[in-house]
């Protein structure tokens, strides 16, 4: 499936040729550029080539997992917006994360805010709740001085490196599931990169609609005496079948958790265990983040670079960084 033009598929030395089963080689991930000369020099136009390719954008980022705009005339939070919205999209509200963010305009707010020499691991976004949404956007609007790159990685080739490595492993987390345990502040606590607090998670300072909110998560609630709120999310599977595709993703936070749940809060360790409780063996889970990174595709940002991800078929993370980085998100149904 092409891309209509006047932007064309670009070669750069960050992206990955990766052998997909039944896919043959895919490129991860895939390039826009805009041609030399062509009729996408305003926003106004690159809006509207956006909403021409609706279909094929969404297609393409199913098939490779990602599309990467570069050099479109995009560079205010306002024009990614228009950009977001014109893929057609409804937009899927940020409940149950737990990354402190700050909206900017309309659909748009801050990616994870956390301090800058904190790496965010791998996960799908919002795989520890049970709702999540299908897409993603990322919008640089000023990259780092150094660092602060978004690696990617495909979840189904993690899922079947996992395997051949772990195959107990994949049977028992199949069996049992997993469970998410977290700590909430009351207010936001930008130190954390988990550090999202009770009343920002639940859009809410009513303790009452709160806890009505996280019971339709399923999730279990504990108040603790200074305030903040225990949660413990329902089983969750850590796989997930694409029915789109027919590929089983490794869909979890549980490396995440168990590598950068760690504040004054909460213990790292403790952070994901089996369903049953009992918890999961850190030997392989330190493997499963080598594989995401041997696997992973990281690129430096441009300033107006715009990703679009799919969340069901990539995972993402967040290197540290130094200087300033400004990155915009917006999640969609």
């Amino acid at each position: 499936m092409e891309i209509l033009t006047p932007a064309r598929a670009a070669n750069f030395e960050f992206q990955r040729q990766l052998d997909v089963p039944n896919e043959g080689t895919v490129t991860f991930p895939l390039v826009f550029t805009p041609e030399a000369g062509s009729q996408l020099s305003t926003i106004e136009e690159a809006v509207a080539w956006v909403e021409t390719n609706q279909t094929k954008l969404l297609e393409l980022a199913k098939v490779h997992g990602a599309i990467l705009l570069r050099d479109f005339p995009i560079s205010t939070a306002e024009h990614f917006d228009a950009i977001g919205k014109a893929v057609g999209l409804a937009e899927f509200p940020y409940i149950g994360g737990a990354a402190p963010r700050t909206v900017i305009t309309g659909s748009v707010f801050t990616a994870n805010e956390s301090p800058a020499d904190q790496l965010i691991p791998y996960h799908h976004e919002l795989a520890q709740s049970k709702n999540h949404p299908l897409h993603i956007m990322f919008y640089c609007d000023k990259p780092a001085d150094k660092g602060g790159e978004t690696p990617i990685c495909l979840s189904n080739l993690i899922y079947e490196q996992i395997s051949r490595e772990f195959p107990d492993f994949i049977e028992e987390i199949g069996k049992k599931g997993v469970k998410y345990i977290r700590v909430l502040p009351v207010e936001d606590d930008a130190t954390s990169a988990i550090g999202r607090g009770w009343q920002s998670t639940f859009m809410t300072t009513d303790a009452k609609e709160a806890e009505r909110q996280a019971e339709e998560l399923g999730m279990t609630l504990e108040w603790l005496p200074d305030g903040s709120l225990k949660t413990t999310s329902p089983i969750l599977p850590a796989t997930k079948l694409d029915e789109r595709t027919g590929k089983v993703s490794w869909f979890n936070s549980i490396v995440a958790a168990f590598t950068g749940w760690q504040d004054s809060r909460n213990d790292a360790t403790k952070a994901v265990v089996y369903g049953d409780g009992s918890p999961l063996d850190p030997v392989i889970l330190r493997r499963c983040l080598d594989i995401m990174n041997e696997l992973c595709c990281s690129f430096e940002w441009k300033k107006g670079d715009v990703i679009l991800i799919d969340n069901v078929v990539t995972m993402h993370s967040r290197n540290s960084f130094e200087g300033s980085r400004r990155i915009y998100a917006s999640l969609w149904k």
